[in-house]
């Protein structure tokens, strides 16, 4: 195929003049730079372009000083080759350059600008209160305290972890904090040794408050409890008489049954409720709900009393959920004072029964009283335990918390206790009771861990820590408060001012 001497590239220029001689890309050239010096010298740049339009303007002279013969050469040569003169970017000698008829005024404009430069706000991390001037409470750029002036440098907020009562570093009563570092995959790796819990002594409370050494308040599981899902948890809610809080006299009553058992102390490290060892295991996943306890230590043994924090009063909601959890325990357990069919009727929640139990956490000895619902046996008359519990029916907005939360609690208090069994009953929100649940405590944990949830390993390995560093912290006949509060990354000791008269009487009469 015959293709013609003059070929069209991809931008639409004829190829044919780059393949002529030197002699008519000098005259393009020269015919160039005279159109550039004649632009040059029209529009009055200078500065970089000075030296470039000069040497133009030398060419443009020493073209223009060339014979009329030679330039006709230059026009015939043109119109045979089939182009015309055009610059670089295609336009006519006579059009203006490529930043059109404001090219002069912009050439004129001033490099520094009349107006001030604009300063942005400075961003504020309140996730870190110690990466230098970024934390919460302080304030950039002097620029003052804002609308609402806050006193002193840092912010009095209550219950957000500062103040006087939180921060600790400056209050006297400091003494050694233990902070949450570690993480739960450090923890797993420990492994914990827990004994298996013993019985030694029980008390039962009666109605009227009177303490009597034996299991008379101990009340039987009733295995038929299915019978009675249905049923209005609201029944008898006016004759309820709530718990009261007996203080440090409560645990009077502990040491009181261990006296009256000549149990010996001298291998015992801690001495204490199970409420407080709920409270430590639990921290090593629940980070948001504050606790504290007593810590006084006497002939060796440390001795962590409960303390209850100031709550909110109220509402009749509240009692009546709290109501709930006793009218269930009294439909799951036998009464013979209720005939069959009668409703519940004058439930009093200060009568309870405790069981005196020890066992052993990694090295450490621990001697504490436990709360029993109610109790069943086996075939050959063993009698076993059984914890009692109420929760909201399950939905899929609220399941995945009842796992991680409300399981993992019951959980640590019945594996603390060694409780087999749990028995759960679940009502609505108008307080009916919708169905009935029996668990084993050994298999809450594998329910947990295919979702990945929690450990019951991490929880021991937490709590031995933790008791490691109270015990050795501790100093014989001092009186501390162990305290877990906002910001919730640390464990406080505190020292305390006396020791309760409880304790102080149980050490003089052992």
């Amino acid at each position: 195929m015959d293709f013609p001497e003059q070929d069209v590239d991809i931008f639409g220029e004829f190829e044919g003049q780059d393949n002529h001689g030197d002699g008519a890309r000098q005259s393009s050239s020269s015919s160039s730079s005279s159109s550039s010096s004649s632009r040059s010298s029209s529009n009055g740049s200078d500065g970089g372009e000075t030296s470039s339009g000069g040497s133009a303007s030398a060419s443009g002279s020493a073209s223009g000083s060339s014979s009329e013969g030679e330039d006709n050469a230059e026009e015939v040569e043109k119109k045979v080759h089939g182009y015309e003169e055009r610059d670089l970017f295609g336009s006519d000698s006579d059009e203006k350059d490529l930043f059109g008829s404001d090219n002069e005024d912009y050439c004129k404009t001033l490099a520094t600008s009349p107006f001030p430069v604009p300063v942005l706000p400075v961003i504020r991390n309140t996730n870190n209160q110690n990466r230098g001037n970024f934390g919460r409470g302080r304030w950039q750029n002097d620029r003052g305290a804002g609308i609402l002036p806050r006193p002193g440098p840092y912010p009095q907020r209550h219950n957000y972890g500062y103040g006087s009562k939180f921060n600790n570093r400056h209050d006297e009563r400091f003494v050694s904090e233990l902070k949450l570092t570690k993480s739960e995959e450090t923890l797993s790796r420990k492994c914990i040794a827990f004994q298996e819990p013993c019985e030694l002594a029980c008390y039962s409370r009666v109605e009227g408050g009177d303490v009597h050494f034996d299991d008379r308040s101990l009340r039987l599981f009733k295995r038929l409890i299915t019978e009675d899902v249905g049923a209005d948890l609201n029944e008898g809610y006016d004759t309820f008489i709530e718990k009261k809080d007996l203080g440090s006299e409560g645990f009077g009553d502990l040491l009181a049954a261990i006296r009256n058992r000549n149990i010996p102390l001298g291998n015992i490290h801690f001495v204490t409720f199970r409420n407080n060892l709920n409270k430590i295991l639990a921290t090593a996943y629940i980070r948001n709900e504050p606790w504290e306890m007593g810590v006084h230590k006497r002939n060796g043994v440390v001795y962590l009393d409960v303390h209850k924090l100031p709550e909110r009063p109220k509402s009749d909601l509240d009692r009546r959920r709290c109501y709930w959890g006793y009218c269930f325990e009294s439909l799951a357990t036998e009464d013979p004072r209720r005939a069959n069919g009668e409703g519940i009727h004058h439930v009093d929640a200060n009568a309870e029964y405790c069981s005196v139990i020890k066992t052993k956490l990694g090295a450490h000895r621990i001697l504490m009283g436990a709360e029993m619902d109610c109790c069943d046996s086996t075939d050959d008359g063993r009698r076993f335990y059984v914890e009692l519990k109420t929760s909201r029916e399950l939905d899929y907005h609220t399941e995945e918390r009842y796992e991680r939360e409300k399981l993992l609690k019951f959980w640590i208090q019945s594996f603390l206790a060694g409780v087999p069994y749990i028995v759960i009953g679940f009502r609505d929100d108008g307080g009916r009771l919708v169905r009935t649940e029996r668990l084993r405590t050994k298999d809450i944990t594998q329910r947990v861990k295919m979702k990945n949830y929690w450990q019951g390993g991490v929880c021991l390995a937490f709590a031995d820590e933790v008791l490691c560093w109270l015990y050795g912290t501790v100093k014989e006949n001092e009186d501390y408060i162990l305290q877990f509060a906002p910001p919730f990354n640390r464990l406080e000791l505190l020292q305390a001012q006396s020791c309760p008269d409880a304790i102080s009487n149980h050490v003089q009469q052992l």
